[in-house]
């Protein structure tokens, strides 16, 4: 790929990043339900997750098998960290309440 080429797909990535930021940051102002809201703000942390991972990782040009293997990991190290942060969320949940 051409230098040129190179830096003006990630002015491209990097402005799609960008963009996407604000307009999450602009969804907490919406007056959007709740639920459509955080189906909204996870598909656009996937998208910004697959532009860094494709581009600034350079895992679009990598084998099948790695780019598996990183993404699994990632998956396994989100949902560890998710199961243990319930309890404590839990826990906050119920203080808040009562």
């Amino acid at each position: 790929m051409q230098k040129a080429m190179a830096v003006r797909v990630y002015w491209i990535s990097w402005g799609t990043l960008l963009v996407l930021t604000l307009i999450m940051l602009l969804t907490e102002k919406s007056g959007f339900p709740r639920g459509a809201a955080v189906l909204f703000l996870v598909v656009a942390m996937l998208i910004k997750a697959t532009v860094i991972g494709g581009w600034f990782m350079h895992l679009r040009y990598e084998r099948v098998a790695l780019v598996a293997a990183v993404v699994g990991a990632v998956l396994a190290t989100a949902a560890v960290l998710f199961f243990l942060i319930i309890p404590d969320a839990v826990n906050t949940l119920k203080s808040a309440t009562q």
